[in-house]
């Protein structure tokens, strides 16, 4: 953009700097310092904003405050450049206060990160709303014909959600279910997990097989989190009344990946894994448990020596006519 424009180029043999300008190939090493100082600001602003501030705000406003913090630190990394500039090649600039209003590079740099930004925000939120790498994958039409993958899905549901629910009624309930899920996704990617899905109360969050199974990483998602709930524990009591308590089931094997809808276009699974997985999850209660595995999936896992497995034996889950062996996980205190 310097460059179409022809700030500070050259105009050939026996060019003199009557306007005091930077060459452009200066410019050229200026902007690199400047494009890691805002690539810098522009990571550490928008990490502050999804966790500490975004919750609190609506996104007009947090998207008003945000560019109002890109817009003087713009102009204050420009003035810092300029002031370089002339100490560096001994030119006398314009920088006094107001100079960026009439400045055309400043307004080239402005419109530039205006639209790189865009680009960011836009794969971010893509990123955010299907899950990482599904973004990527859908840009090259990986799942327009259904894909077979192996993958591990826990199905991760409230306890006593409908006393809950009556407690606190659906306004606070929300905010209660909400509060959970935010927590949830706080440890998510510590644990290389996705959400597929969430139903209500319920969260489907899966893993590829071979991350999922590595260093019991689909077991250690759901005592970290329920750690997390923990910790939290003063800030549920005083909103609520109450701590969340959450079960889950586990289970993987192959099932099929394929885009669908034409509205609102989805990732979808699809296969006897999901059900069988809902189907675990429900023994729950009757077995009095937070978390139930498939023994299939236990059989993969190297298990590591703070949990403890209770093999539940053989059941019959409903709609199924194999028989299938669960067990139970327990985390050495």
């Amino acid at each position: 953009m310097i460059r179409f424009f022809a700030y500070g180029e050259e105009q050939g043999l026996g060019y003199v700097n009557p306007k005091n300008v930077i060459p452009i190939t200066e410019w050229l090493d200026f902007g690199l310092i400047l494009g890691v100082m805002m690539g810098a600001f522009y990571a550490i602003v928008e990490f502050s904003f999804e966790k500490y501030i975004s919750r609190k705000l609506n996104l007009a406003l947090s998207i008003f405050l945000k560019s109002i913090l890109y817009l003087a630190f713009l102009i204050i990394s420009l003035s810092l450049m300029k002031f370089i500039a002339e100490e560096r090649m001994d030119i006398d600039l314009y920088n006094d206060r107001g100079w960026w209003r009439t400045d055309s590079l400043f307004w080239l740099c402005t419109v530039y990160f205006l639209l790189t930004s865009l680009v960011f925000s836009f794969i971010r939120i893509a990123n955010d709303k299907l899950g990482s790498g599904v973004f990527i994958k859908m840009l090259y039409g990986k799942y327009r014909k259904p894909q077979e993958e192996k993958r591990i899905l826990m199905f991760l549901d409230l306890k006593d959600s409908t006393a809950i629910a009556e407690k606190l009624g659906h306004k606070q309930y929300s905010q209660f279910i909400q509060d959970c899920f935010f927590d949830l996704n706080t440890i998510l990617r510590r644990h290389d997990a996705e959400v597929y899905q969430y139903v209500g109360d319920e969260a489907v969050i899966t893993w590829n097989y071979t991350k999922g199974i590595k260093n019991s990483r689909c077991i250690e998602l759901f005592f970290s989190f329920q750690k997390t709930l923990v910790n939290r524990s003063k800030y549920y009591k005083k909103t609520y009344g109450l701590n969340p308590l959450f079960k889950a089931g586990l289970h993987g094997g192959k099932l099929m990946v394929a885009e669908v809808g034409t509205i609102k276009k989805e990732i979808a699974y699809h296969g006897d894994v999901i059900n069988t997985t809902s189907r675990i999850q429900n023994e729950c209660n009757t077995y009095n448990e937070n978390l139930l595995i498939s023994n299939e999936l236990l059989e993969d896992i190297n298990l590591q020596s703070m949990y403890t497995s209770i093999r539940l034996g053989d059941i019959q889950l409903k709609g199924k006519q194999e028989n299938i062996v669960i067990c139970s996980i327990d985390k050495v205190h």
